[in-house]
């Protein structure tokens, strides 16, 4: 099955999306029947890691400062989002969002105009402990920090940096600045497998909730493989050596990506997100603005639509609002990782945001 059957055409930045057909609402729906509520905001393509599974070891191709979204587009996208098409939770994403000098006003900003939406971010964590309580006063509700192992000769291995102290300071001072419970999002790699217990375990003792998630074909050096791959089976495996995990569902949000389990009789759980062989794709309700301001409706679609000029040319909110329906209007069913013939989008996860 190739791309264009899929629905996934060749990276190119189109004018104006269809509407042909599209039911009469201000939400973001899908021809499938799917209503985006959850923005992710990608904020700048630069790194502090270079984590293997994501970058190359010369990082991204910069992105020109006058492509990049500045505060002022940022919190418009945001505000309108909110206000006119549905959205009910923003997540900044990167690259790396702490490597922005002014996250705190984008933060303060989007709080500012949109007051009853949570806004959380996806790290991983490096400077952190610096800019946490500042975050937090900002506005900023909640924090996803990117940890796949506590074994700091691992964790220079695979991000190519050894860095892993500042990202535990970061998670701990997240959380002492009252942006509880702390997420870890921890990437299922065969490398870092044997030490996921230990990385349960760091969880556990300081309270953060971690989820495992299986990697998907985003690397920036196109070496994934279905076969090389650590399914959540496998994981469950190793945690099974040291926990009793009991399944718990997906919690009090059907639409979770996350399957819960019980770790030892509970309270406490971990999350498994099993994204490539028990993919979440018929419930998704995400939608994507880049860092230099293209709308995606997927993280494997490569059609982006050009927000950005919009904004530039002067015009009006209403008009934005329908080029945003018609982006999500055309989505695809799904990402078709495990379809013959896949092919990865030519963004990589660093450019796009996770």
């Amino acid at each position: 099955m190739s791309r264009v059957e899929m629905g996934m055409p060749a990276l190119r930045r189109s004018g104006r999306p269809s509407l042909d057909g599209r039911p009469d609402t201000s939400e973001l729906i899908d021809r499938f029947g799917r209503i985006a509520h959850d923005l992710r905001v990608s904020i700048t393509e630069k790194c502090s890691l270079r984590c293997t599974y994501c970058m190359p070891e010369e990082g991204l191709p910069p992105i020109p400062r006058d492509e990049l979204l500045t505060v002022d587009e940022i919190v418009r996208l945001v505000s309108l989002a909110a206000r006119h098409l549905g959205v009910r939770e923003v997540r900044f994403t990167g690259g790396e969002p702490l490597m922005r000098r002014d996250l705190e006003q984008i933060v303060a900003g989007c709080h500012k105009q949109a007051p009853d939406i949570p806004l959380s971010m996806t790290t991983n964590g490096i400077g952190l402990a610096h800019r946490a309580r500042r975050l937090a006063a900002a506005g900023l509700r909640r924090v996803n920090v990117s940890l796949d192992t506590v074994d700091r000769a691992g964790f220079a291995r695979l991000t190519r940096r050894d860095r892993l102290d500042s990202t535990l300071a970061g998670i701990l001072a997240a959380r002492d600045a009252g942006m509880a419970p702390v997420k870890v999002n921890a990437v299922l790699m065969r490398p870092t497998l044997s030490g996921a217990p230990d990385l349960l375990r760091w969880c556990l003792d300081e309270g953060c909730q971690l989820r495992f998630i299986e990697q998907m074909p985003l690397d920036a050096d196109r070496e994934w493989a279905r076969t090389n791959m650590v399914t959540a089976a496998e994981l469950v495996d190793v945690l099974s050596s040291r926990f009793t995990l009991t399944e718990a569902g997906r919690g009090d949000d059907p639409s979770a990506p996350a399957e819960l389990w019980q770790v030892d009789g509970g309270p406490a759980t971990v999350g498994i997100i099993a994204s490539v062989t028990r993919n979440f794709c018929g419930s998704c309700d995400r939608t994507r603005l880049t860092a230099d301001g293209m709308l995606r409706s997927c993280l494997f679609s490569d059609q982006e639509f050009d927000v950005r000029q919009l904004l530039r040319s002067g015009a009006a909110d209403a008009e934005i609002a329908d080029l945003w329906r018609g982006a999500m209007w055309n989505k695809s069913a799904g990402h078709g990782i495990n379809a013959d013939g896949f092919e990865p989008p030519e963004r990589t996860m660093g450019a796009i945001g996770g």
